[in-house]
This record gives structure tokens, sequence and C-alpha cells, in this order.
């Protein structure tokens, strides 16, 4: 199943055209140069395979840029290929599939980064065991949160950061309250089935 993606075909154009730019300023006025010396810097843009592979030499040692090669590329911008052993599953379902699937790879790189895994420092096997258990079930929640959001743990996290309980002292006592909920925020907790946090948190008056 071949699948088209317009934001990546638009990134893949622009890619294109930064290195063709590079080229084309790196072999401007070489003709002039000696033939050893433009084998030479062919030799120095082959160790640069983004430069190397949209460049071209003619028969006589000239350097250009290769448009045939360019036409090709363009011809795939932002175009990839699927494949499934499984007939009856529909371009959806493949497709949604593979998203996952890079969503999984993703859970694994957070697994060792972003929610820190390590240093373990624990000694039982029991503990060791209980540390790793915790930090994926917090990892679990966030593509819970991200699933039932439609949105990035990192958006979640900015926009509820704006949430703040704010403590007030007076004569009469102290009280507690929390920041007026935006909208944003209100449909996260909709969507996520959690019911937002009361207005007044606490109240304590003085005698």
């Amino acid at each position: 199943m071949i699948c088209f993606n317009p934001g990546q075909a638009t990134r893949d154009a622009a890619i294109r055209q930064t290195l063709v730019a590079r080229l084309e300023e790196t072999i401007k006025d070489t003709d002039r140069l000696p033939r050893p010396e433009r084998d030479q810097l062919a030799g120095q843009l082959s160790a640069k395979p983004g430069l190397k592979r949209l460049l071209r030499q003619t028969p006589g040692g000239l350097l250009r840029v290769d448009k045939k090669k360019i036409a090709a590329e363009e011809r795939l911008d932002g175009k990839y290929l699927l494949r499934s052993s499984d007939p009856k599953l529909s371009a959806e379902d493949i497709a949604l599939g593979y998203k996952q699937l890079l969503e999984v790879e993703r859970g694994w790189r957070d697994m060792k980064q972003i929610i820190d895994l390590r240093p373990v420092h624990h000694r039982r096997e029991d503990r060791i065991r209980a540390h790793v258990v915790l930090c994926w079930l917090a990892l679990l929640l966030i593509r819970v949160a991200e699933t039932s959001t439609g949105q990035t743990w990192n958006r979640l996290r900015k926009e509820l950061d704006r949430l703040h309980a704010v403590t007030y002292t007076g004569p009469a006592g102290v009280f507690r309250q929390s920041t007026d909920l935006t909208k944003p925020q209100r449909d996260i907790y909709t969507a996520l089935n959690i019911t937002p946090p009361k207005k007044i948190i606490d109240l304590t008056t003085r005698r």
C-alpha cells in the first residue's frame, strides 16, 4: 500500500532545496579548476551523502547538479510503502497499525530516557521490579491521556501546568483556591473523564 503525507512532502522538498543550494554554491566556478582539483572536490563531496546523491560528474570531469535525480526524488516526496501479510485489513487499518507501532517504539524510548528509568537506586530484586513497574504505569497513563485527548503529552503537561493553587491569608483566616480553568484545560478534564478541581480547596477561619 502506498501512502502519501502532504506535510512530509513539504518537508522533503524543503530539505532537498536546501541541499541543492549548498551543492550549487560548492561547485560554483569549478569549471575553471584543473581536472585533478575537480576530482578531489568530488571525492570530498562523496563523504556527504546528502550532497553526493545530487551530484553528477560529466565525462569531461565537470561537476553538475543532477537534475534527473532531483526530478526522481520529487515524485517520491511524502510517499512511503506499507506492507501487510493480512489481505483482509483495510488501508486505514494498516496505516493505523503502523502508526501505533511508531507510538510503541516511542514509548520504549521514553522508558529509557524521558521518564528516567535509570538510575535505579535499589538492590533487592522486588524493589527493582517495583521501580520498573511504576515507570511503566507512568508511561501507560501518558499514553492513555494522549489517546483520549488526541494531544501529545508535552502539550497536555504544558497546558495543565498553568493551573495553580493559590493561598490567601487575611484577618479572617486562610483559604486556598485554584485558578480559573481555561477552555483547553476543561476540554482535557472532560476527555479524560476527570472531575476538575474545586474552586475553593481549603478554608481555615480564625477565631
